[in-house]
């Protein structure tokens, strides 16, 4: 049985605008990165060896890694995006060894499980795709439909492939009739090829990346390939210290 390598990259900043030190926040006593981290490095598989490590360019952040047994990679270059930081830190620290796929997990998304993981990373290495994501089916046109925070994904389940993201509300159902009415919420997981991952970075942002602030929209435009898995877990991000309690009611800990 052929045995494939998937870096899980955890990319982790101290600094934030509305929550600084956001991945050291307490969630009932454990951090919050400590939690993605462990969520991560549990993932396992018969075909595939997983490798977890956090990405920082703080000490505080790195200290706090190596002082639960985690594995942390430096890389303190000025970078735009946790994307970036990534690429940078799979150049520097694994591009001679075999790698299959660099998956980028958000440091502050504490309920995403290992097993979201191990079906990315299936799903990945079984298609063509450049790049893989993950996408929420959702019930409705109002409510988070209308939220420009939600992004949303125009997706086909049938082959599984998103044509496009975007933070106005679209599709648009123009005849209103539909009784089965949905849309896809994407959930910022990548699973990237190491190479596709390379030239994302090496490209800069694009016309429509900057024009919606989303980065996806600049590997569309490279002309990459994205596909994307269903999930119904429940996932809720962390970007106010508000969200703490929240997560921690959702835990019950």
């Amino acid at each position: 049985m052929k045995k494939y390598r998937v870096l899980t990259l955890i990319p982790a900043r101290y600094a934030s605008s509305r929550f600084p030190g956001k991945p050291l926040a307490l969630i009932s006593k454990k951090s919050m990165i400590q939690r993605v981290y462990e969520n991560c490095a549990s993932a396992v598989s018969d075909d595939i060896e997983f490798i977890s490590a956090v990405v920082t360019d703080d000490d505080r952040i790195e200290e706090h890694v190596n002082s639960f047994g985690g594995r942390v990679l430096r890389v303190d270059d000025d970078v735009q995006s946790g994307s970036e930081r990534i690429s940078l830190a799979y150049e520097r620290y694994f591009e001679n060894e075999k790698v299959d796929l660099v998956v980028n997990v958000q440091g502050d998304e504490p309920l995403l499980k290992s097993d979201l993981l191990e079906n990315i990373a299936h799903f990945h290495l079984e298609q063509d795709y450049d790049i893989a994501t993950v996408v929420k089916r959702v019930k409705g046109l109002d409510g988070d439909f209308l939220d420009p925070n939600k992004v949303k994904a125009v997706f086909s389940p049938e082959i599984g492939k998103c044509h496009y993201f975007s933070r106005a509300s679209i599709p648009f159902d123009r005849d209103k009739n539909n009784a089965d009415t949905h849309w896809f919420l994407h959930v910022g997981v990548y699973s990237y090829r190491p190479q596709k991952l390379k030239e994302f970075c090496q490209a800069g942002v694009s016309r429509l990346e900057n024009l919606e602030k989303l980065e996806q929209l600049r590997a569309l435009e490279l002309g990459m390939s994205i596909g994307a898995i269903e999930t119904n877990a429940m996932l809720l991000g962390v970007d106010t210290p508000e969200d703490i309690k929240r997560l921690e009611g959702v835990l019950g800990e």
